[in-house]
């Protein structure tokens, strides 16, 4: 961490710090950086800088051919590599008039609504360690996530970059005796998120912590294009899965819920419903999961060449509206490949949230807004 004494507009005598914060900081959650100018504690400027892991994802997605870019999407968020499969893969489909069966369909829900899961549960482990809890409900978080990363590793044979969807279906089918033991993983999990809720929800450190910190308006978060749990804890109801209905969603019943005050309590308090209502959803697709092929027939991976089109297809990943913008040319590869990631986008109203804020507080707001930095630089 460097610093710097400042003169404030006018004044000779140096009496704001800047702080650089990072890029190897723990709490700057990946390869990121912060450059903060500070009025005693309180945040007078702040200036995101990443940049850190670009890996120049989409130009190399555009040099080679489209089955073979479905691995690097499991390394843009590396905690969601199943959502991201499903976001590419739809967005090729569209672009190739490609179908879906039904069962396929089926394991498709299955496995984004555990990931959701997996992903709540960590960010709520987290983002109480960045308020200085250390140790318990983080251990707790990851041991209920590796419960889901043992199904997804028996699956695929990888714990997290899964390269699990193909065009048109998945890779391999699920068996009955998988099935159950999803089934047993699920029911467990509402006696966790009680568990997990009662630790946390009321302690009265939290409350003072979160309450009224790091607020982000309704317009802020619709004119600055926030999607995801960010944008309904300032209390606007907007769901992809309700509203473009992708995949089967229409068929189930489930809440999107929706914060009052867009503080950080209603950003932690969010993800909580929002795995309640994600353990509705995987019971209801795991008891209805009809038996049939896991994938199209039709659909051709070798010499796949859509024709010459373009296509946008989104979902509603646990950090927001993950997209990708597709063109082809009728060759093998992409003409060109453009990612919409929720992590870049959110990332860019961090100033707002932290003005006026307690540098402490700033570091909390940061882990509330849910970064992965390999989907923030791509």
């Amino acid at each position: 961490m460097n610093y710097e004494l400042r003169a404030r507009d006018g004044d000779a005598e140096g009496d704001l710090l800047e702080v650089s914060l990072g890029p190897h900081h723990p709490s700057t959650h990946g390869v990121f950086r912060m450059d903060v100018v500070l009025d005693g504690e309180k945040v007078v400027r702040l200036k995101p800088v990443f940049g850190y892991l670009h890996r120049n994802h989409e130009k190399i997605a555009e040099n080679t051919t489209y089955l073979s870019s479905m691995p690097y999407t499991d390394r843009l968020d590396y905690f969601c590599s199943m959502t991201n499969n499903w976001a590419y893969a739809l967005s090729v489909e569209k672009l190739a008039g490609l179908s879906v069966p039904e069962r396929a369909e089926y394991i498709r829900v299955i496995m984004a609504e555990l990931t959701r899961l997996l992903n709540h549960t960590c960010l709520i482990g987290f983002f109480v360690q960045d308020m200085g809890a250390l140790g318990t409900p983080l251990m707790y978080a990851f041991r209920e996530r590796e419960k889901i990363l043992d199904l997804f590793e028996e699956l695929t044979g990888a714990r997290m970059m899964c390269n699990y969807l193909r065009f048109g279906g998945v890779r391999c089918d699920v068996s009955d005796s998988w099935l159950q033991r999803a089934r047993q993983v699920v029911e467990n999990y509402e006696p966790f998120l009680d568990e997990f809720e009662a630790l946390i929800a009321e302690n009265e450190i939290v409350l003072a912590r979160t309450q009224g910190i790091g607020i982000l308006p309704r317009e802020l978060a619709v004119n600055a294009s926030i999607t995801g749990p960010m944008l309904r804890a300032s209390g606007v109801n907007y769901d992809i899965r309700k509203v473009d209905k992708y995949g089967i969603y229409d068929r189930f019943e489930f809440k999107v819920p929706i914060g009052e005050h867009g503080d950080l309590y209603d950003r932690y308090m969010i993800r909580v419903l929002e795995m309640r209502e994600c353990v509705k959803i995987l019971k209801q697709a795991l008891h209805d999961i009809p038996a049939g092929p896991f994938v199209d027939p039709k659909a051709k991976l070798r010499g796949f060449r859509p024709k010459v089109g373009e296509a946008y297809g989104r979902i509603e990943a646990p950090k927001g509206e993950l997209g990708f913008y597709l063109i082809s040319d009728g060759s093998p590869n992409p003409y060109r490949y453009r990612v919409r990631p929720p992590s870049f986008i959110n990332l860019t109203i961090l100033e707002d949230m932290c003005l006026g804020q307690r540098i402490a507080d700033a570091i909390i707001i940061l882990g509330s807004v849910d970064i992965v930095l390999g989907e923030v630089d791509r």
